[in-house]
C-alpha cells in the first residue's frame, strides 16, 4: 500500500499565503502524478494543482496565477505553494497519488487524510 502524509494547513488572513507539503511513503514502485483537491463542505473534491513526474503542471482557472505546485521526486513529495488566499480557498486539502506498487502491476489511487485551510477575510 500506499500511505499520503499531508502538512501545512492552518488559519491564515485574506491575501496571506501558505505552503502544504504531501509525502508519499510505502510500497511505492513509480509515482505517475500527484495532485491537490480542496473539499469544501458540501462541495465535491475538485482538483486545483497536479504534478506529473516529469514535473508537467496543470491548474484550474481560478488558482493559476496565485498557486503554484512543484515535486521533489528523491523525496515523493508534492508542494502547494497558495499565495494571495481568498476565502473562498477555504477547504480541508486532500493529497491524491496516482501509484503502481510492482514493475507490472496496475496504477491506483491514494489519497491522504486532508489538511485544513482556512482563510479568514
Amino acid at each position: 500500500q500506499v500511505q499520503l502524509v499531508e502538512s501545512g494547513g492552518g488559519l491564515v488572513q485574506a491575501g496571506g499565503s501558505l505552503r502544504l507539503s504531501c509525502t508519499a511513503s510505502g510500497s511505492i514502485f513509480r509515482l505517475s502524478k500527484m495532485a491537490w483537491y480542496p473539499q469544501a463542505p458540501g462541495n465535491q473534491r475538485e482538483l486545483v494543482a497536479g504534478v506529473k513526474s516529469g514535473g508537467s503542471t496543470n491548474y484550474a482557472d481560478s488558482v493559476k496565477v496565485r498557486f503554484t505546485s512543484s515535486k521533489d521526486n528523491a523525496k515523493n513529495t508534492v508542494y502547494l505553494q497558495m499565495n494571495s488566499l481568498k476565502s473562498e480557498d477555504t477547504a480541508v486539502y486532500y493529497c491524491n497519488a496516482i501509484a503502481s506498487t510492482s514493475d507490472s502491476g496496475p496504477y491506483f489511487s491514494f489519497w491522504g487524510q486532508g489538511t485544513q485551510v482556512t482563510v479568514s477575510s
